[in-house]
């Protein structure tokens, strides 16, 4: 028998009839019981978990949990400052042409780890909109700057 076996907890929920019928339904078509796929439909909906997310931005991302959808979208549609851009890819470019100093060297790492944490906070905002609902954008719907 496996240790790794995810311990089964019971939660008793009152759901309409018609989302229980539906579930009892897609039961019977997949050979799956209706608590199996209620937990499946739970875990597919939840905003990711921050566990995965670095140390020091777990607090950030659960705060944002409480955060206005208009905030949110506010996150997910901010951008990297033109400036900070530029400097990046010149920072980049003298990278691979090696000419690059030991003090540009960490501040391309540290723009590197500021856009990062950025995209990771845009990524956050989203999934949270979505669980709230939110219609997410196709990929050429969202701005290109």
């Amino acid at each position: 028998m496996s240790q790794n076996a995810e311990q089964t907890l019971v939660l008793t929920i009152e759901l309409p009839e018609p989302v229980f019928r539906l579930l009892s339904r897609l039961g019977e078509l997949t050979q799956q019981s209706p608590e199996a796929l209620a937990a499946q439909s739970i875990a597919g909906n939840l905003p990711p978990s921050v566990e995965n997310a670095p140390p020091e931005m777990q607090a950030e991302l659960l705060a944002m949990q409480s955060l206005s959808n208009d905030k949110l979208l506010e996150i997910a549609h901010s951008q990297v400052p033109p400036a900070q851009q530029e400097r990046h890819l010149a920072l980049l470019a003298k990278n691979s042409a090696a000419s690059i100093t030991p003090d540009e060297l960490q501040e391309l790492s540290q723009l590197r780890v500021a856009a990062d944490r950025l995209m990771l906070r845009k990524a956050y905002a989203w999934a949270i909109l979505r669980w709230r609902g939110h219609r997410i954008p196709q990929l050429d719907e969202l701005p290109l700057e």
